[in-house]
């Protein structure tokens, strides 16, 4: 067979450059604006297994106020009242801001996860450029878990009843 050869130059194409309004931008967008109502508090809804939270915030000495009643005799877990306080560690406003919040179904732990979720989102419409430090920690991923349904000829959503032989 005769080896033949071929020039590729037909095939070429020309580079084409694209204008610099269409490529991207290296630089950090800028923040939203703070979504602020008319008494200077901010707004969000924050939702954790069936719990459902409304959440105020607005600057202050770091008061929190659960169904009228202040955090201590609401949750008096340690550890639920530390789960409210994580997005302000994270974001460093301890005690800068008021809370006042209305949270309905679920237990003591999802409602303290729906609040938790809420206080995040309303201190990202509060000052949008702690979204980074809360994305980065988790606290604006809502956990999506849901008790599972009970199913028929079980005790529970899986667990079987005893089996006896006799």
């Amino acid at each position: 067979m005769a080896e033949t050869k071929m020039d590729l130059s037909h095939l070429k194409k020309e580079v084409v450059v694209k204008p610099a309004a269409a490529q991207k931008s290296t630089q950090p967008e800028a923040p939203g604006k703070p979504k602020i109502d008319k008494q200077g508090r901010a707004y969000a809804t924050g939702r954790r297994k069936d719990s459902v939270a409304r959440i105020w915030i607005k600057p202050g000495k770091g008061h929190v106020v659960i169904n009228d009643s202040p955090l201590e005799e609401y949750f008096g877990r340690p550890t639920l009242r530390m789960i409210l306080n994580q997005p302000f560690v994270a974001a460093g406003r301890t005690g800068s801001y008021d809370v006042v919040c209305t949270v309905k179904g679920g237990g003591l732990s999802g409602q303290a996860g729906a609040i938790r979720f809420g206080i995040s989102r309303a201190l990202i419409n509060f000052e949008p450029e702690l979204r980074k430090v809360l994305k980065v920690g988790g606290f604006l991923t809502r956990d999506s878990r849901e008790v599972e349904r009970k199913k028929y000829g079980r005790a529970k959503a899986r667990r079987s009843f005893q089996f006896s032989k006799r």
